[in-house]
């Protein structure tokens, strides 16, 4: 008997001495919430001095704005007493007496002592732990912040990278375009000025043994076969210089009012003496007067469309030229009765040296109707056609009128 009371008094002095020294805080409560015991841990955690909180509520301990939602809890866990821990992934704060809120973790437990209900409450501070978190929640948001500046920068870099690349590949694929021009210049120079060449040589050498008065309209028969070489290979040569204008960006603009009728008879006087035997450029004009648009544009434009036109038609056939102005508009139409365009042709006619493939045995360089488009283009013009294999084509140029 002795023995079991003596062995009863050490596990009480065990468990006294677990109260007072343990290093958690421990708060016991009975089931109208009011604290019956205090170990001295809790005591120094909340600010209170020795016995302070002694029959004092649990909300004593809890912040203000909490406490009446803490009071239900705490009546439906005395109904339904259980071990369990408060705090883990929450945000668990108790008020210390001098009104200073302190984080911590809870841990509940409950016993009976004569049918009573009491409540144990282990409370761990956990500012340090909180303030580490804080610190790696920093941490983590200056790491996300310099990932995502460091992404904006690699993406900005890549975004660089390509535009340079493209700009390589544009500049590369320039390059391959001049090469090509280049190329294709020797190529077409070699036969197209091989005609021409030939000619002056022969005529220059036929000239020479005509020495004789009356042989003057022999001498000059052959003078016009050389002047005209000379122009089909200036003509030649500035098709290249205008498509380099064209190719740099250089072709500019210069609008100015000239009376259209006036200045289209000029070009057509002029074109008159490339005709072949019995050919006719027929010359109307409808509307206003004047026009406003770039001369020298618009007479390579002319030149162009009409010296096709002589070349492609056969002997003592018409050449149809039309120019109509209104209030908004401003129209050029050239209509031949030459050999037309292929169907599909069509589509290429405006391409860089193409050349239909009806059209491979008369002398040209595939240039003309190119810069004609690219002329059209720079004055704000539409240009279509209109095409029957052997029976003839007609282009239309339309420009609005500009004021």
């Amino acid at each position: 008997m002795n023995t079991l009371k003596k062995n009863n008094s050490t596990k009480m002095e065990s468990s006294q001495a677990l109260f007072e020294f343990a290093t958690e805080g421990i708060i016991i409560s009975d089931s109208t919430g009011t604290i019956i015991r205090a170990n001295p841990s809790s005591e120094r955690l909340f600010g209170y001095n020795t016995g302070e909180l002694i029959n004092q509520k649990i909300e004593v301990l809890v912040p203000k704005r909490f406490s009446h939602s803490h009071e239900k809890h705490r009546d439906g866990y005395h109904q339904n007493p259980h071990p369990r821990s408060m705090g883990r992934g929450l945000d668990l704060y108790r008020k210390k007496k001098n009104g200073d809120e302190l984080p911590i973790e809870i841990s509940l437990s409950h016993y009976k002592v004569e049918e009573k209900q009491f409540v144990i409450a282990f409370i761990i501070d956990i500012s340090e732990r909180k303030i580490a978190d804080e610190k790696i929640k920093r941490s983590n948001a200056e790491l996300e912040l310099k990932v995502e500046e460091r992404t904006k920068i690699l993406k900005e870099t890549m975004y660089e990278l390509e535009a340079s690349k493209e700009e390589l590949s544009i500049a590369l694929e320039k390059e391959k375009d001049l090469n090509d021009m280049k190329s294709r210049f020797v190529t077409m120079a070699s036969h197209e000025f091989r005609t021409p060449l030939s000619t002056i040589l022969s005529s220059a050498f036929i000239i020479n043994k005509y020495i004789k008065t009356e042989e003057q309209t022999k001498r000059e028969k052959h003078i016009n076969r050389i002047v005209n070489s000379v122009t089909l290979m200036t003509d030649i040569l500035n098709e290249f210089l205008n498509l380099g204008k064209i190719e740099e960006g250089k072709i500019s603009v210069k609008l100015e009012d000239f009376e259209m009728e006036k200045y289209m008879q000029t070009i057509i006087q002029d074109l008159n003496q490339h005709t072949k035997n019995g050919q006719r450029i027929q010359y109307d004009h409808i509307g206003s007067k004047i026009a406003h648009l770039d001369l020298n544009l618009l007479k390579n434009i002319v030149y162009n469309l009409i010296t096709n036109a002589i070349k492609f038609s056969p002997e003592s056939s018409i050449i149809k030229v039309e120019t109509f102005i209104d209030n908004t508009e401003v129209k050029l139409l050239v209509k031949d009765e030459g050999i037309g365009i292929p169907e599909n042709d069509k589509k290429h006619m405006m391409d860089r040296f193409f050349r239909a493939s009806n059209a491979t045995n008369i002398q040209g360089t595939g240039l003309g109707m190119h810069i004609v488009s690219k002329y059209v283009e720079r004055m704000n013009g539409h240009l279509h056609f209109e095409s029957i294999l052997n029976k003839g084509t007609t282009f239309f140029i339309t420009f609005k009128k500009i004021f």
